[in-house]
């Protein structure tokens, strides 16, 4: 039988197969940390999007481990259900709910995040502008979590689409990292337009007021109660464009 890049049985389908991986994406993540180092000195991760769970399935592996460090703590968010794993704690949740955020902070014991990540992608519809624009969408999603549970000097990583305007993307991210760079490890496939955007050394802006958008609702809801509205915290919050949430699977389609 001739070979076809649509059966995915090529060289990483094959190992994680051999090596008890959900998923090839494990490799991503695995050749993300080898170069890049996100995974030297963290103790606490969020897996945002985790479902099937292979990246969850990574950091058990290399973080967790055996066991022996009660320090280290990994948390999988998803809106679906995935299969247990060996020091993976597992929430059903909606990443544009602050609830959520709260929830994942009660796993850290009021800690923050050193390390938060996310290989979710929505349904791909086969119009490249339209499916990019989607997953800029979801990565701003995840910056709702982002800017409640990463601690300052902390790192974040999200797949995305590679398209005509990753500057935007790019200015966003640049907002809040001091290292924003797009990164393609060897394991995606060469015919996929699929990046990662790795951000790296978490420093929002000064006088930021982390805000949650509400899908039901067209104005931010601010979840901090003293909501001081002064000129300049408008001004900060007026830099981040606007975005809608999706992937919810309560949706029509």
């Amino acid at each position: 039988m001739g070979k076809s890049s649509k059966d995915k049985r090529d060289i990483y389908y094959r190992k994680a197969k051999e090596e008890g991986w959900r998923a090839r994406s494990a490799f991503k993540l695995i050749q993300i940390d080898e170069e890049y180092s996100i995974f030297e000195d963290v103790k606490r991760v969020v897996d945002l999007c985790a479902a099937p769970g292979s990246w969850s399935q990574v950091l058990s592996r290399r973080i967790y481990g055996d066991g022996s460090d009660p320090n280290v703590k990994i948390v999988a968010v998803d809106i679906q259900e995935m299969a247990p794993l060996k020091g993976v704690v597992q929430i059903k949740g909606d990443i544009t709910k602050y609830e959520t955020a709260k929830q994942i902070i009660s796993h850290f014991d009021g800690s923050l995040a050193d390390l938060i990540i996310s290989d979710g992608a929505p349904d791909v519809t086969g119009l490249h502008d339209i499916d990019f624009y989607g997953q800029s969408q979801l990565i701003l999603s995840a910056l709702n979590i982002v800017v409640h549970t990463l601690k300052p000097g902390g790192t974040f990583v999200a797949k995305m689409f590679k398209g005509d305007d990753m500057s935007l993307m790019f200015s966003q991210m640049k907002l809040f990292f001091e290292h924003v760079s797009f990164v393609k490890p060897k394991s995606s496939r060469d015919s996929s337009l699929e990046n990662f955007v790795l951000c790296k050394n978490y420093q929002p802006p000064e006088n930021y007021n982390p805000k949650i958008i509400d899908i039901n609702n067209s104005c931010n809801n601010n979840n901090n109660s003293n909501n001081n509205n002064n000129n300049q915290e408008f001004f900060v919050d007026s830099l981040i464009v606007p975005f809608i949430a999706i992937g919810d699977l309560k949706g029509f389609d």
